[in-house]
């Protein structure tokens, strides 16, 4: 069983920006948290996407964290998990962490919760590999276009070498296909080619192209509160099962 005293992080990682990431990241938390988990989202985005996606603008967070002070008096409380915001200020770590990789991890050594989702920037700067050498599984989600394949191709290699310097117990949790369109041959082709090469590493949910989930964050909100009825909101409570089941397998 999963519990409270496990530290589960996961880091959510595409070096392409515009796969749904930190759209998975905000709803994910929101459905492991209505699973029952106790769960903090990181937000280790310096463009602070997840942040103002949840309607919050805070003066501080992650940086404060990084420079040691207690996580749980900078989280905010959002839709039945906490956040650990990102401010301006995290552009400066990416230059501080180039030198202590581990930093990340150190500070998040004993934050209690069930699950950790870590929300990083779509690239490989510093603040990614802080992240990396964190966790213990990632989530790297494709939107289902056609250079899918040799981004993850790629993406794989990077765990590799950060498996050999940084963190050996780091696993592929999984491969999630977003902004499918059931209608196009293309989602359709992309999505045959990820299973026919990754497997079971692919989730077997598929989150869809859906409105609302584009339009919750200008409201402030998860899909959860914003729209719970969509294909969207029924994906991402998909996702959460499959989530929870390979945590708990691992």
């Amino acid at each position: 069983m999963l519990g409270s005293k496990v530290l589960r992080r996961i880091a959510l990682v595409n070096q392409k920006g515009g796969v749904g990431k930190t759209t998975t990241a905000i709803n994910l938390a929101a459905y492991l948290a209505r699973m029952g988990k106790k769960v903090l989202l990181v937000d280790l985005d310096p463009q602070m996407n997840a942040t103002s996606g949840l309607g919050l603008r805070p003066e501080r967070g992650v940086y404060q964290v990084l420079q040691g002070e207690p996580l749980e008096a900078l989280v905010q409380p959002v839709d039945g998990f906490h956040l650990l915001p990102a401010t301006p200020e995290l552009v400066g770590a990416t230059v501080e962490l180039l030198e202590k990789p581990l930093a990340l991890g150190e500070a998040l050594r004993d934050e209690g919760y069930d699950i950790t989702l870590l929300d990083v920037p779509p690239s490989l700067s510093a603040l990614t590999l802080s992240a990396l050498a964190a966790a213990h599984g990632v989530v790297v989600p494709v939107q289902a276009e056609y250079y899918a394949l040799e981004g993850v191709a790629g993406l794989l290699t990077t765990l590799d070498e950060v498996r050999a310097h940084l963190n050996p117990g780091l696993r592929l949790l999984g491969i999630l296909i977003t902004m499918y369109d059931g209608r196009t041959l293309l989602s359709q082709q992309v999505e045959a080619q990820l299973r026919a090469h990754f497997g079971e590493k692919v989730f077997w949910t598929v989150v869809p192209r859906n409105v609302r989930l584009a339009e919750a964050p200008s409201f402030g909100r998860t899909i959860a509160q914003h729209a719970p009825t969509s294909p969207g909101a029924h994906a991402y409570r998909r996702l959460a099962e499959e989530v929870i089941a390979r945590v708990q397998e691992g």
